[in-house]
């Protein structure tokens, strides 16, 4: 009895060790790699951080793990013309000034594919990194409040790069600072503070992309010429929400879109330059509190075709003034009043939008706790009966659609 006892206190204390030892360095196999060469690691869960400094492939068949510890990055892409694909990278560090992440890419031409992050800071973050494409990544963020996460995505200093068809769920924001010329397609980003923001990022395209949930969609600062097309937005309903918000911002094109069940569907300013036009065209904008918002407005935005369906306000202006400096063309209104009476799908006359009562809460902005109560319902049905003064007229649509168009696909 007295040696099957030894034998296992022997067995015991083994598995403890084994279970206790640390997991093997990743950083070994990566060094004894030739330049040029596949590194197919054994399954597994090996060590962070790593450091990639020469070009090679990276595969681990969805079934190797690089753990962080806690403490830092993980994996530092620090060459070009290299390919990471089907790794599981987690626990990164939690400090925001170091950009603790899962992958930092400081080279260019690099693939970072087929991998999934979990619990982690930042997720993939290119610093001064060009040209890479980061293609059907799963990012999660650690489990806190949204403005104590890390971006799911960060690009600083870089340029034509492609983020492609990643699912992107819990992160702070996705980040485009300093990066003009990048390519933001096919994405799926649910549960952000910021879907996307791009901040003095000019020539970049949004387009595919499938935004739910997040606080705000999209937003463009100081950022002239990004093509915002086909994009679906939903669910953005914070108090200070918006589908997509433009400000300080030329010549960007909102088109082919579906912003619902918004805060705002659209915010925007005028262009600094009077001439550098924003266009909105041909979205669908429904179910919104507000469909489009303006502040600050001087002019300088083109409104074609789109669709206001079932918005608690179709336009609003805020700080006074109204929006019929815009060119306003061809768009559907739900609230028409009016016919087609030689069916060319034209309204026979245009159709105006004014401010009765509701231009209380637009120019006091504290007295926008009284929206839609009672007390203003009434007061707005009495101006529109019996107007006590001339209404301002918000804006006007010489040639408004009769039949609601084809949902954007």
């Amino acid at each position: 009895m007295r040696a099957w006892r030894v034998c296992l206190l022997i067995l015991a204390s083994w598995a403890q060790a084994v279970l206790a030892a640390p997991p093997p360095s990743f950083q070994a196999l990566v060094d004894a790699t030739p330049s040029g060469g596949t590194l197919r690691p054994s399954p597994g869960v090996y060590a962070g951080p790593v450091t990639v400094n020469k070009p090679m492939v990276i595969d681990g068949g969805g079934k190797v793990t690089l753990d962080g510890g806690g403490t830092g990055s993980v994996l530092f892409l620090a060459t070009g013309g290299a390919t990471v694909r089907g790794l599981i990278l987690q626990n990164t560090g939690q400090s925001h000034d170091r950009v603790d992440a899962a992958i930092t890419i400081s080279g260019d031409d690099n693939r970072v594919e087929d991998n999934t992050i979990a619990n982690a800071l930042f997720g993939i973050h290119l610093r001064q990194a060009n040209r890479n494409l980061v293609k059907h990544n799963r990012i999660r963020s650690k489990p806190v409040e949204a403005s104590l996460r890390g971006d799911g995505i960060r690009l600083w200093n870089s340029v034509d790069n492609r983020i492609e068809d990643n699912d992107i769920d819990g992160v702070r924001d996705l980040t485009i600072m300093n990066s003009p010329r990048n390519r933001i397609t096919g994405n799926s980003i649910r549960n952000a503070r910021y879907a996307m923001q791009f901040v003095f990022s000019p020539h970049s395209l949004v387009e595919n992309n499938a935004l739910s949930g997040n606080i705000t969609g999209i937003v463009v600062l100081n950022s002239d010429n990004v093509v915002i097309r086909n994009n679906r937005i939903f669910h953005s309903m914070e108090v200070s929400s918006a589908g997509v918000a433009v400000k300080k911002s030329g010549e960007v094109i909102v088109e082919g879109n579906e912003i619902v069940h918004c805060a705002v569907g659209v915010l925007t300013d005028s262009p600094v330059n009077p001439e550098e036009k924003l266009i909105l065209r041909n979205n669908r904008i429904a179910h919104n509190t507000t469909g489009m918002q303006f502040y600050g407005e001087r002019g300088g935005h083109i409104i074609h075709g789109n669709s206001f369906e079932k918005n608690l306000s179709q336009v609003v202006v805020f700080g006074g003034g109204n929006a019929t400096d815009n060119d306003w063309y061809g768009n559907y209104w739900d609230d028409y009043q009016g016919f087609d009476r030689d069916n060319d799908s034209v309204g026979d006359k245009p159709h105006e939008l004014y401010a009765y009562a509701d231009r209380i809460w637009m120019e006091f902005p504290k007295a926008r706790f009284f929206r839609n109560s009672p007390v203003l319902e009434l007061l707005d049905f009495l101006e529109r009966l019996a107007p006590f003064s001339a209404p301002d007229m918000l804006l006007r649509d010489p040639a408004p659609q009769f039949r609601k168009p084809k949902q954007p696909r």
